[in-house]
């Protein structure tokens, strides 16, 4: 009975939040990572041990902290919203010729979009301006370990050429067959993979717990691998990058998995550099991985 409440309750709250103006919300939102900065020393410790690992200075990071707040408050707008209301007007383009020739080669494409910049608008926008004229994003899909987060984050995955598959091999095999087809999908690279799924590789100077899901569907289906993040600019305005295809090693059959970890880790750390500002600095990228399931 209390998940049901919980369910309830943060499902109202998130839709009574979207009422408001993204642009106020972001406000608060920045407000809102500042005040976890402060309260939460091990939140700064997290926040302050990766910048200085990547060589970082303060000056360089300090505005990441009020950009997580402002990708939390950006949420209830971004799930909830009403159905058939759209981001695109939101939403500048660059680089885009890189994902239509890429398309042309009938091999499908898999967007790396790492934590940076709002990759949750990210992932709505590019499905909904691409969707039209290639068909459905394909996303693998974990549910909130939390019960009475499932239904709010659900919501997010059900729009209109946005489709998930589960994350497990069920799903892998309806991604394979999607991109086979000729579709597109969007994976988070650097979000560490349950155990038994990834294998070690630097990251920023220190071994991270890399997927290694990235260099198999690569070498499977020789989908073109893009680099590609959604960059928060004011007012609740964003741009959505496609970089230059960097990562053909990626389909090549004698790359081994640990060196394509690698590859796909520096492809980020560049990434990063170009904004560290935008990074999402407190999650911890050098985490030991959690069970398989």
């Amino acid at each position: 009975m209390g998940i049901l409440i919980k369910v309830f309750s943060m499902t109202r709250l998130f839709r009574f939040l979207a009422l408001i103006p993204l642009p106020v919300m972001q406000s608060l939102g920045a407000g809102l990572g500042w005040l976890v900065w402060l309260l939460s020393a091990s939140y700064r410790h997290q926040f302050q041990r990766q910048t200085q690992a990547a060589g970082l200075t303060w000056a360089q990071t300090r505005d990441a902290v009020s950009a997580t707040g402002k990708m939390v408050a950006e949420l209830p707008w971004l799930w909830t919203r009403a159905q058939g209301k759209s981001v695109l007007p939101r939403v500048q383009w660059t680089g885009l010729g890189h994902f239509e020739e890429a398309m042309q080669a009938g091999k499908g494409v898999i967007l790396l979009s790492p934590h940076l910049g709002c990759w949750e608008m990210g992932g709505q926008a590019v499905a909904e301006k691409l969707g039209p004229q290639h068909g459905d994003l394909l996303a693998l899909y974990r549910p909130p370990r939390k019960a009475w987060l499932q239904e709010v984050v659900g919501l997010s995955r059900q729009r209109q050429f946005f489709q998930t598959a589960s994350a497990s091999l069920r799903g892998v095999r309806a991604l394979v067959k999607h991109l086979h087809a000729g579709g597109f999908t969007a994976i988070l690279p650097d979000q560490v993979p349950p155990e038994g799924q990834g294998v070690w590789a630097a990251f920023f100077g220190r071994p991270v717990y890399t997927m290694t899901l990235l260099p198999k569907l690569a070498q499977q289906t020789g989908a073109t691998v893009l680099l590609a993040w959604c960059e928060r600019l004011d007012a609740g305005r964003y741009v959505f990058h496609v970089l230059p295809p960097s990562l053909q090693a990626l389909n090549k059959p004698d790359t081994s998995l640990e060196h394509a970890a690698l590859l796909v880790n520096q492809a980020i750390e560049s990434m990063v550099l170009s904004r560290p500002d935008q990074y999402l600095w407190g999650y911890a990228r050098d985490k030991q991985p959690r069970a398989g399931d």
